[in-house]
């Protein structure tokens, strides 16, 4: 794995690597990271809102257990003692898993983790607290009825994005190295654009998931980074095990190929870039320029290079209809007072959902099919598909679109993102560059289905070069 070159002296800026080697040699101990990010997490909580809830006496027990396992030379698994954050979609015994909706009583037992917090669980991470979601994730940025706005750390007028805005918080602002997201439409990749991290929605299946998400298969699990290399240790341990609780869980490889692979570089890859989908998409000038460099250094790092766009037109009505038909199933039993207390946009498309009638669905299950198959063809040509991740840097919180653009809904801003959610293709966001306003541009990387490991590498290939990356932002900036 290629390591960074300047070691940070502040715990909670170190690597899930850097922590992982620095327990090794007794340098560090799990306890003193974990209170290191306990105090980030508390500092940065009242201007960014980053969390649902952090338990610091959980986290503090598990750091002490772990210490004991590295005192005597015997870690429970690869990731024991590293602090890790759960988005709030996502199932974790002990502790209520709110959604961001005033619908879902805290009451009740919560004793079950979901596949992904339980092999994090069983590797010996620290689990640090439930970080903030859009009510259900039904949007590109993160505010809800229940927990408020979550803002950028870059600068907190502006919003994080979404839907896991506040995993994306709380890596870029040192409150854990790792989190868990879910990405249904982007909603891995947005926030880490925005917040300056690494972000990787995996092929569909490569990381089970329970509950079964009300949008289908549009949604996956992924993990969320400071680089591609914690990304790919922190994925053989979310993929590691067979859960029967998914029965589309993708079969399970015990050769640790992401991370062992993850050093392979770039020399021989085909890699087709698309900076506008053919004209299709306008891009901010700065965010342009950001990812064609990136792209340059892919080329001189020994990848083939030309500029190519994929055979396909905007899926947005494919998409919004299995997206709203989604909602309208989160919101089905919903009486009418809950029904009232909903986010209006979520209220507004689950509402449309509703209208639409099978054949409606079947035709957009058949328009899914088609954009994956030309899909298919064209990695048949190119290992990499490279785009923007999104067209614009974080744009003002508290709303669903940046004002005056045109746009109502999330899609309108996310085009780069939610047609590989209909694919159902791993993709990546690397963080490669700050536009005039010190706001962070990510680079979106895409393979063919099963390849996730063709994506990481890239990723990390450019981290080794020095074009992606950023240190964790100070609290308070």
């Amino acid at each position: 794995m290629t390591e960074p070159t300047t070691a940070p002296t502040d715990l909670a800026a170190f690597t899930a690597r850097q922590l992982l080697t620095a327990y090794e040699k007794g340098e560090a101990s799990p306890v003193e990271a974990a209170r290191a990010v306990l105090e980030r997490a508390e500092a940065l909580q009242p201007s960014l809102n980053a969390f649902v809830s952090i338990d610091a006496e959980g986290a503090l027990e598990q750091a002490r257990g772990s210490a004991e396992r590295w005192r005597r030379r015997a870690p429970r698994g690869l990731l024991d003692g590293v602090p890790v954050t759960v988005k709030d979609l996502l199932l974790q015994a002990g502790t209520p898993t709110l959604r961001g909706s005033e619908s879902i009583s805290a009451e009740g037992r919560w004793d079950e983790d979901a596949p992904a917090v339980a092999r994090l669980r069983e590797h010996g991470a620290v689990l640090v607290g439930k970080t903030t979601t859009p009510e259900f994730g039904w949007k590109g940025v993160t505010d809800s009825p229940r927990h408020g706005v979550t803002r950028n750390p870059y600068d907190p007028s502006r919003t994080s994005g979404g839907s896991s805005g506040g995993s994306a918080v709380a890596v870029a602002a040192g409150a854990s190295p790792l989190s868990v997201g879910t990405d249904g439409g982007g909603s891995v990749r947005i926030p880490a654009s925005f917040c300056g991290v690494f972000g990787l929605k995996p092929t569909y299946g490569r990381i089970p998931l329970y509950p079964s998400s009300p949008f289908g298969t549009l949604s996956h699990a992924g993990p969320m980074a400071r680089d591609a290399a914690d990304a790919a240790l922190m994925l053989d341990v979310m993929a590691g095990e067979t859960d029967w609780r998914d029965w589309s869980q993708l079969p399970v490889s015990d050769d640790g190929e992401t991370r062992h692979r993850i050093g392979d570089g770039v020399r021989g890859l085909r890699v087709a870039y698309s900076p506008t989908f053919g004209g299709q998409v306008n891009v901010a000038r700065d965010v342009a320029a950001a990812v064609r460099a990136a792209v340059g250094k892919l080329a001189e790092l020994g990848a083939f290079v030309e500029e190519a766009d994929p055979d396909f037109a905007d899926p947005a009505e494919a998409f919004h209809t299995l997206w709203f038909s989604g909602a309208a199933r989160v919101v089905q039993h919903f009486g009418r007072a809950q029904r009232d207390a909903l986010d209006p946009g979520l209220r507004e498309i689950s509402g449309i959902g509703a209208r639409y009638s099978a054949l409606d669905y079947l035709a957009a299950v058949d328009a899914r099919m088609e954009l994956g198959r030309r899909m298919g063809r064209f990695h048949s040509t190119y290992d990499l598909l490279v785009t923007p991740t999104v067209p614009l840097t974080a744009f003002e919180a508290d709303t669903e679109a940046p004002r005056g653009s045109g746009h109502r809904r999330w899609t309108g801003w996310t085009p780069f993102t939610y047609p590989f959610n209909l694919t159902q293709q791993p993709a990546a966001t690397v963080p490669c560059g700050l536009d005039a306003a010190g706001l962070p541009i990510g680079v979106q990387l895409i393979a063919a289905r099963h390849r996730d490991a063709v994506v990481l590498r890239a990723a990390q290939a450019l981290y080794g070069a020095g074009v992606a990356g950023t240190a964790p932002v100070p609290v308070g900036r």
